[in-house]
């Protein structure tokens, strides 16, 4: 007899066992309501030879078997666990096999320069997959860099920023540390990054080369140097002293009730 439930997981990969359906069917067995799991394919239950002796195990200590419509056979003979073993072996093969070549394929395109998706960079917006100028944030991306070199404070960046009304292209206040993650981005001096190494991009840069290591100079400096010069100007009197176990600076934040900060 089918129970009641259909234990669907469509679009969620099977190389992993933290999938809604295959919980509850797990949950289910456990409890004593299932005899038998039927499956289109084996790999539908899961591409991992080490994921899939594990669900064997449950299905043995609760009395379960398991039948692949499309491939005849059971888990209650020997010659089906063999057969069972060399199917999923041959189903994780595939599996990290076509994980190597995405991997590699992304690495070639990356080191042609070519723009991989994902959310673009301040300054940026993307046409038939390619990084092209958006001149209204391009000119704040430079006015950053050329602010920066005369102030050498992200903190006053930001509240400048603020002030000028600039936001990020969702919209959201720039804060310092969108500031620095710009000032740190290759993509603005024409360059691909892939895994820390750096290739010459399809797209143009927004940011001159001189412009780009006059910023870097002034990042080289010690940020407790530059957080003490900017102390003075800043309501928070620990701003600059303050800092984490791996050297990284406390962030200000206040709150306002009734005009009091």
């Amino acid at each position: 007899m089918l129970v009641r439930d259909q234990y669907d997981d469509g679009g969620i990969s099977g190389g992993t066992l933290e999938r809604p359906g295959l919980k509850r069917l797990l949950a289910d067995i456990e409890d004593g309501l299932v005899d038998v799991v039927v499956v289109y394919k084996i790999d539908r239950l899961s591409r991992s030879l080490m994921d899939f002796s594990k669900l064997v195990e449950v299905f043995d200590r609760n009395g379960v078997t398991f039948v692949s419509v499309t491939q005849s056979f059971k888990t209650t003979t020997s010659m089906g666990r063999l057969t069972l073993n060399i199917l999923l072996s041959f189903a994780q093969f595939e599996r990290e096999v076509t994980a190597e070549r995405i991997r590699d394929k992304v690495r070639a395109s990356r080191m042609k320069g070519m723009w991989m998706g994902g959310c673009p960079p301040l300054g940026y917006e993307v046409k038939d997959r390619k990084l092209v100028e958006n001149p209204a944030d391009a000119a704040h991306v430079r006015w950053v860099f050329a602010r920066f070199i005369e102030i050498g404070s992200g903190t006053l960046l930001a509240r400048e920023l603020a002030e000028r009304g600039v936001t990020t292209s969702r919209g959201h206040r720039i804060d310092k540390k969108f500031i620095y993650r710009m000032l740190n981005n290759r993509v603005y001096i024409g360059e691909a990054v892939h895994k820390g190494t750096s290739y010459p991009g399809e797209h143009a840069a927004i940011i001159a080369r001189e412009l780009w290591d006059a910023a870097h100079a002034i990042l080289t400096e010690s940020p407790r140097k530059r957080a003490a010069r900017t102390r003075a100007d800043t309501p928070a009197l620990l701003k600059g002293l303050l800092y984490g176990p791996d050297g990284a600076a406390f962030s200000l934040t206040h709150t306002r009730k009734g005009g009091r900060l």
